[in-house]
Order: C-alpha cells, then sequence, then structure tokens
C-alpha cells in the first residue's frame, strides 16, 4: 500500500460526517479540504483564528503498545484542550504522520488509529483538511484550526491581583497511571485501568472554555502539570498566587480506592502528584470573586466540575497554604523535554 492509497482508504472522507448543530457550523467553514496543495478555511465575520500543534512521538509521549484507536483519539485530545484554554470553537486540523514500515503495512492498526481520531473529531466538528506522511519513527503531528469572537480569546496574561484561581475536573490520574506503567509503584488492575482511561483518552475541555469567554480573566490547559501550567499564567500576568483550598475534590480521581494500599499513597502523595503531574488536559483559570456564580453557572452548562483552589496575589511566586494559614513555596515549573 502506497502513500496516497494509505491517505485515500484511511483518512480521506468524500462527505462530511453527521453532526450535531453545534459542530455543523464549524465544517461550513472549510471552503476546500483535502485534494489540493492547500486546504482553504472562511472563519466567520468578525471572528479570529486559533491555531495551535502538538506532536507526539512513540517513546516519549506515549508507549509502543498504546492501544492504535486510544492514540487517535488522544493526537487530536491534545490540540482540542489548547483550543478550549482560549475559548476557541474547533474547525479543522492536519496530520502528519511518520510511519515504521511495518506500521504503514498493519491494516487493523491503521484502522483503529483512524477511528478514534474521527470519533473525536466528528464530536466537537473538527475536519481533517490535510497533512503528510512519511516513512520513519512513530510520530504524530497536529496542527488545530479553531475560531472565536475577536477580543474574546482567553488569554494568559489578563489574571489580577484578588482573582479566584480554579480548576476543571481532577488532577494526577494520569501521572498515577504512568507511574504505575512505568514500574514506579504498584496499583490495582481496576484502578490502573480507570486511570489509564485519563492518561490515554483525555477529555479536552471545549465546552467549558466557551462557556468561559467573557468570565475567565486568563486561563491555561494542564498538559504540563498544575503548577507549571499556572506558573505560565502568573509570569505572562506579572502576579503570584496562593493554592489555598479546602475541597479537595480535585485530587486524584481514584484516590478513595487506594487508602487500603498500606500507606503507599499518602496525602502528601497524592497532593504532590495532582499538582505537578501532567496529561491531565483540564482547564486552570482565573476570574473576579465577583464572578464566583457565574463560573458556577459556566461549570453547570458544560456539565464540567470545577473547584476554586486559591487566589491571585500582586507580589511574585507561587505558594501552597497550609490548614493554619503558613505558606510555602511550590517550584512553579512545568514538564520540560530539554532540562
Amino acid at each position: 500500500m502506497g502513500e496516497f492509497e494509505l491517505i485515500e482508504r484511511f483518512f480521506k472522507r468524500n462527505q462530511p460526517p453527521v453532526l450535531a448543530n453545534q459542530a455543523r457550523a464549524a465544517i461550513n467553514s472549510i471552503a476546500f479540504g483535502i485534494g489540493d496543495d492547500c486546504a482553504l478555511l472562511q472563519p466567520a465575520p468578525g471572528m479570529q483564528l486559533a491555531i495551535s500543534t502538538d506532536m507526539l512521538v512513540e517513546g516519549r509521549h506515549f508507549f509502543a503498545d498504546v492501544d492504535p484507536e486510544s492514540l487517535g483519539h488522544k493526537a487530536l485530545a491534545v490540540n482540542l484542550s489548547d483550543l478550549a484554554a482560549m475559548g476557541a470553537e474547533p474547525l479543522a486540523c492536519t496530520l502528519a504522520l511518520a510511519l515504521p514500515p511495518e506500521r504503514a503495512r498493519d491494516e487493523a492498526w491503521l484502522g483503529a488509529f483512524a477511528r478514534g481520531l474521527f470519533a473525536l473529531a466528528d464530536e466537537h466538528g473538527c475536519a481533517l483538511i490535510g497533512g503528510d506522511t512519511t516513512a520513519g519513527p512513530l510520530n504524530l503531528c497536529i496542527t488545530v484550526f479553531g475560531q472565536l469572537p475577536a477580543g474574546q480569546a482567553l488569554r494568559r496574561d489578563g489574571a489580577r491581583a484578588g482573582d479566584d484561581v480554579w480548576v476543571s475536573g481532577t488532577l494526577g490520574d494520569a501521572r498515577l497511571a504512568l507511574g504505575a506503567l512505568r514500574g514506579e509503584w504498584p496499583l490495582p488492575p481496576d484502578v490502573l485501568d480507570a486511570a489509564r482511561q485519563r492518561l490515554e483518552r483525555p477529555t479536552p475541555r471545549l465546552a467549558l472554555g466557551l462557556a468561559l469567554r467573557g468570565i475567565a480573566s486568563a486561563a491555561a490547559d494542564v498538559s504540563d502539570g498544575l503548577t507549571g501550567d499556572l506558573g505560565h499564567i502568573l509570569q505572562a500576568s506579572g502576579v503570584g498566587a496562593v493554592l489555598d483550598f479546602e475541597d479537595a475534590s480535585f485530587l486524584i480521581a481514584v484516590r478513595a480506592d487506594l487508602t487500603s494500599a498500606d500507606g503507599l499513597f499518602d496525602s502528601a502523595f497524592l497532593l504532590k502528584t495532582a499538582l505537578t503531574g501532567g496529561d491531565d488536559y483540564e482547564l486552570v483559570f482565573t476570574a473576579p470573586p465577583t464572578a464566583r456564580s457565574a463560573v458556577q453557572a459556566a461549570s453547570e452548562r458544560a456539565a464540567t466540575p470545577v473547584t476554586r483552589i486559591g487566589r491571585i496575589e500582586a507580589a511574585p511566586g507561587l505558594y501552597l497554604a497550609d490548614a493554619d494559614g503558613r505558606t510555602a513555596p511550590l517550584a512553579a515549573r512545568a514538564f520540560d523535554h530539554f532540562a
């Protein structure tokens, strides 16, 4: 099977998929898709394009034996998460795919990968409009295009002293699964299965990102760890933050199933994993205290739980408060591939 036959069989769709009404408007912005040297996008009047690229490399971002359908899902999900953090609606994506010869001949693997990719793409109205294929080590690079009203992007530089710090969903499950798969710690099979779903099939928080437009003052997606990604907001905004939370519901969804593990997973371990683990693809965002009701209403509209976990301070730095109100500094460093 040659390069062009591979594209034709697994990645070119002659008819647009049947989509929900919300997604259909995005597909209508594709003026011309696969089939020429360039695709053509036509954003709606008064809208800006939001563009992001992420690369997944075998052995660096995923294990060689990962389920290919899950890999197709995650390859797009990590890009859609960037759109969510900006409050952008997906339009389209391109896929650059490097395949070892044995993968290029594996029709079952290719079919499963395409199913995972297109299932998530169809859910959010994100058309595959082009890309590239080549021989080489397994490497997936997706560029995603979204649109949003001019001037309404949720940027990183809008946090102000006094703002609340919020996070969506739960944090730490993906890192918990990664550690178990690497042999760093044992997990009961059912706990590993649940945590592995978070690692390999993350949920991009697009509905929440859209609902937070005009409410949140700054936002980022949590891909490289909460402290690091919140640190990006703090640096861009020229502020600091104190994490001070009574509601710990954002700490590792499967934590209740770990309480009988002979003290291996104590509260300090769970907190560190939630604060520094990556691959969660939740949203961390800030908003004024006067917007708390609006944030909760946005959470309900998006069917995505949110937790208030701290506050923005004028002085730079990131700190964690204990039960007595004392604070200790936290390193606001994100995962760095070259560190």
